[in-house]
């Protein structure tokens, strides 16, 4: 029995149809094969999880890839290469990864032209909300490091705050706006594979982000003076018009979806994010040496690559029956939207990667077409929660090391909070799931 199912492993890399055969040959029992394919379709899926986990230390994209390949070739081995192939020429995939790639290189011209210094000098408002907003306006846009660009605000706005406080602060507000900001790119891939419009999505998350701004404000925030100096003239001007650059992308997606009615819903979102772009160039004043080092330095391409990437992995996943094996298992709802998602975010460090794990199975499970757009908002709250205190997210360790403060004090500072919200958010699933 055992030679027969080692057998049945190593030759499935090849070629399945000679076991069956063989199989066949010798009398043995047909549901022995389907037990052993079940078997190849699990050791596929872990060795992939595995390598995904991994090399997303390194690259995610080349972890994506990687994943998808490794798991082709085991479960798919007659033709590992079609879901590939059928993804990289699928218009709709490319356009949003063409998308995404443009967004980090508004933030990029905006950062190196001033204009996002422009906008956080002349917000003119109290220190508490100075310190919640100015980090989370540095985040609306992906900008490597960019953690360490928030954190001078915080030092500058936060005198009277302990340095503990000061990464706590960093941390939770500079990623607040990827709960509801349309060019998020984790919640515009995560809505996509959830098979959700993303202004939908956003709909049911507006409460857990108002949620985390006061859970934020009360442990974090609120111990903060209410005075906020500045050394600078108020512009309208200065505030104004990196406020457009920000906001003329998803207004004008919306206008767009709800006007053109285009074939691919992310030509509308392509089409405002060159615009954005455009716009980001001219009034930013950029000339092409400079556009040229932004390109260079943030290494636009390699968002791109992980959105298309997952959709690799994605589509790779569903042909490898793993969803119908994942469901034979039957998680529970709030076990799958709260435990595991969580789970995933704290050991990744990341959002879209759990969500492009969870959303399939969910689909397969509870054999929906897309997620009801409460269990995506707890299922990526969850994650985000989880991402938000994890130890391998990059932006807690350029924290860390600015503000010299160590992870158990962070822990220490930070899972209160966490913990509150984890609660809720638990309760939430138990009584609407």
């Amino acid at each position: 029995m055992i030679a027969t199912l080692v057998l049945c492993i190593n030759s499935s890399c090849w070629h399945i149809t000679i076991v069956y055969q063989l199989f066949r040959a010798s009398n043995i029992n047909p549901l022995l094969f389907v037990e052993c394919m079940d078997l190849v379709i699990w050791i596929g899926f872990i060795v992939a999880l595995a390598a995904l986990l991994i090399i997303s230390k390194w690259s995610l994209w080349v972890a994506m890839f990687s994943a998808s390949l490794i798991l082709a070739f085991i479960t798919l081995p007659r033709d590992p290469f079609t879901e590939v192939y059928k993804t990289l020429i699928d218009p709709g995939v490319l356009m949003l990864g063409l998308a995404v790639t443009i967004i980090p290189i508004i933030g990029g011209i905006m950062n190196r032209s001033g204009l996002m210094d422009s906008l956080v000098n002349n917000l003119r408002i109290g220190k508490r909300p100075f310190l919640m907003l100015s980090p989370a306006l540095v985040g609306m846009l992906p900008m490597p490091g960019g953690a360490l660009l928030s954190a001078p605000l915080i030092e500058k706005g936060g005198k009277d705050v302990s340095d503990v406080d000061k990464v706590a602060i960093n941390v939770w507000f500079r990623h607040a706006l990827y709960l509801v900001y349309p060019l998020s790119t984790s919640l515009i891939v995560g809505a996509k594979i959830a098979g959700l419009d993303i202004y939908e999505a956003i709909l049911y998350l507006i409460p857990f982000f108002g949620l985390l701004l006061i859970v934020g404000y009360i442990f974090f925030v609120r111990k903060s003076g209410a005075k906020m100096e500045y050394t600078t003239i108020f512009s309208l001007t200065g505030l104004l018009i990196p406020m457009f650059v920000i906001l003329i992308a998803p207004v004008l997606d919306v206008i767009m979806l709800n006007t053109w009615n285009p074939e691919y819903r992310e030509s509308s979102l392509l089409v405002a994010v060159i615009i954005s772009l455009l716009f980001a160039i001219w009034l930013g004043k950029m000339q092409f040496k400079g556009f040229r080092t932004i390109i260079s330095n943030m290494r636009p391409w390699k968002y791109g690559l992980i959105v298309i990437g997952m959709f690799v992995f994605l589509n790779v996943f569903v042909a490898s029956g793993t969803p119908q094996e994942i469901s034979e298992l039957s998680p529970s709802k709030v076990v799958l939207c709260v435990f595991v998602a969580f789970f995933l975010g704290l050991t990744t460090g990341r959002i879209q990667l759990p969500i492009s794990i969870i959303a399939p199975i969910y689909l397969a499970n509870f054999v929906v077409a897309a997620m009801e757009p409460m269990a995506f908002a707890i299922t990526y709250f969850s994650i985000f929660l989880g991402y938000l205190i994890s130890p391998v997210h990059p932006c807690n360790t350029v924290s860390l090391e600015y503000f010299k403060v160590s992870l158990k004090d962070f822990f220490k500072s930070i899972w209160p909070a966490t913990g509150l919200m984890a609660g809720i958010v638990l309760v939430l699933a138990i009584i609407l799931l």
